[in-house]
């Protein structure tokens, strides 16, 4: 028998020469690096019509009219509702929202239509009685779709964009108007950019924007094929050199292809564009469009208005889901169920600590580690913030039980019982949620099953002989059986852990002594913490009573049965 040995890969060098490095672009003054997104862009949707058509299973009318009153709830003034001379389903939901949509007199509806007659002319018959509609035009024009699946060259490719262009216009125009236009060279970024101005400007010269009536100059990334920085000089050389300017809209419809959709999208928009077409959380072909949402957030945490309503982002999560029949992820950025979590010890403390520093301060600005948005912002509550597993701190623990159950732990007593949560997620390997570590840390420290000691009741008076000195006498059960205990200190405190120490031949004496209220009110709850010193180191009680000093000395007997074990 003879085995075959494997032989580890060593990476692929062979494969990787069938691909070439995208081109830089020349530009030594570009000015994009050194600029800040300042204000949000016009926001374009193309859930309905990009989004859609990557679908494996493509929306239909109720699905579509569901993220469509999304949209316009979000703030949308621009959703590109589809391709209506595609299909007879784009067609008829094209009419609906004309009809029916209910929409508002500032929200254009945009539809996507090829530079062919035929499909034009069915375009206009599904877009009559709209209120300022956007005809967005395009045709490919990269150097390899100009080769292999068109077989034209430039001249050929840009008949065919001013074609569209003069038919489009006119038809606008003997409708009466009112209409808007927007043009893409498809696969933008795999076109000379000297051919792209080419085209584009032909199309400028045609369509005549003004002031009143700009074009929508939409350059995707139909194929993200190199880093953010290409795209970004690709639209400030664009800007610089396009015809009419001033009343041309540059619009960015970017595609993930490399996973930097979003860094692309930042970096175009700092290089002078206008506008940006994209989906809720990036559904699209192959890797998806530019996510919308996450743009927007992003310049939110920045300060600026995004102007797009992200508030309940429950609700577009929802809809999104039920319409795509996708889910999100966990880790998608602002709305994962995980976006806000920690589970890491550092992370966990960190968090608790800047949580407790925002109430304290009590200013607007919010400064928490490891969180860049406030999670209520978007809708979501502190609950998930921080998650227990075997990998969570002392941190984590203590801002649970205080945002849960308003216990505050101090500090030694954090580091305490995080062994015994360390402990049970070790043997478990499995998240703890709240209620368990609450459970877990009344047992430990209040109720303690199985423990020999309960305080009872307790006396105090004073001592004849000693000026300062209180008696405290006690009335505990041990092991069920009732006992009086008596000894001496400065108060009840003092004087129980005396008589405590002197019952069960243990000297002990307080280390730590902390306590709060639970509940507000005139019959709140105290909890009192005390931290014991005896032969041997150091435990925490822990003791709830309506009365302080009973729970203090609840807490007493807490430590004393803990002390006892560890004996045992």
């Amino acid at each position: 028998m003879i085995l075959k040995t494997h032989t580890p890969k060593q990476g692929m060098p062979d494969a990787a020469t069938k691909y070439q490095p995208y081109p830089t672009i020349n530009i030594a003054d570009r000015t994009w690096p050194g600029k800040t997104i300042t204000e949000a862009p016009i926001w374009c949707s193309v859930d309905l019509r990009d989004g859609n058509q990557s679908l494996i299973n493509p929306m239909g009318h109720d699905r579509k009219a569901r993220m469509f009153q999304l949209l316009l709830d979000m703030g949308f003034k621009e959703i590109e509702i589809g391709f209506p001379s595609a299909s007879q389903t784009d067609f008829d939901f094209a009419r609906w929202c004309v009809e029916e949509g209910n929409v508002p007199d500032d929200v254009s509806l945009q539809v996507l239509v090829q530079c062919r007659p035929e499909l034009i002319t069915r375009t206009f018959e599904a877009l009559e009685g709209a209120r300022n509609p956007i005809i967005h035009f395009y045709n490919s024009t990269s150097e390899l779709q100009r080769r292999v699946v068109f077989g034209k060259d430039v001249a050929g490719i840009k008949q065919i964009a001013t074609d569209a262009a003069k038919m489009i216009t006119d038809m606008a125009a003997k409708a009466g108007g009112g209409y808007r236009f927007e043009y893409s060279p498809e696969s933008f970024t795999g076109t000379e950019l000297e051919v792209a101005l080419e085209i584009c400007n032909a199309v400028v010269e045609i369509v005549k924007p003004t002031a009143d009536n700009k074009l929508i100059l939409n350059l995707p990334s139909t194929v993200e094929m190199a880093t953010p920085n290409i795209y970004a000089d690709q639209i400030e050389w664009m800007c610089r050199n396009i015809d009419n300017r001033e009343n041309v809209i540059v619009s960015l419809h970017p595609h993930n292809d490399r996973g930097t959709g979003i860094a692309a999208t930042e970096l175009a928009l700092m290089a002078g564009a206008d506008r940006v077409e994209g989906t809720l959380f990036g559904n699209g072909e192959r890797t998806g469009n530019v996510d919308v949402v996450t743009l927007a957030l992003n310049m939110y945490t920045q300060g600026i208005d995004p102007k797009l309503d992200c508030s309940d982002i429950e609700r577009i999560k929802a809809v999104y889901e039920y319409s795509n029949e996708m889910a999100i992820p966990e880790r998608h950025p602002y709305v994962g169920e995980l976006v806000y979590t920690a589970f890491s010890g550092s992370h966990q403390d960190a968090i608790n600590k800047g949580m407790k520093a925002i109430k304290k301060a009590n200013k607007p600005l919010w400064e928490v580690p490891y969180l860049p948005i406030d999670p209520q912002d978007v809708g979501r509550s502190y609950e998930a913030i921080i998650r227990i597993n075997s990998q969570s701190g002392k941190g984590g623990i203590a801002y649970i039980l205080q945002e849960d159950y308003g216990i505050n732990l101090p500090r030694n007593l954090q580091v305490e019982f995080r062994e015994e949560i360390q402990r049970i997620t070790d043997e478990e390997g499995v998240e703890l949620p709240s209620k368990r570590i609450y459970e877990s840390f009344m047992e430990r420290y209040v109720t303690q099953p199985g423990t020999r000691l309960r305080f009872v009741d307790h006396h105090t008076y004073p001592e004849t002989g000693q000026k300062g000195l209180r008696i405290v006498a006690a009335d505990i059960t041990d092991g069920g059986e009732n006992k009086r205990i008596e000894g001496k200190g400065t108060g009840p405190i003092d004087g129980f852990i005396n008589a405590l120490s002197i019952y069960l031949g243990i000297p002990m004496s307080v280390a730590d002594y902390s306590e709060h209220s639970l509940q507000q009110g005139s019959n709140a709850a105290a909890i009192a913490y005390v931290e014991v010193e005896y032969p041997g180191g150091k435990l925490f009680g822990v003791g709830i009573n309506t009365n302080i000093v009973t729970a203090s000395l609840e807490a007493i007997v807490s430590a004393a049965n803990r002390v006892l074990a560890t004996r045992r």
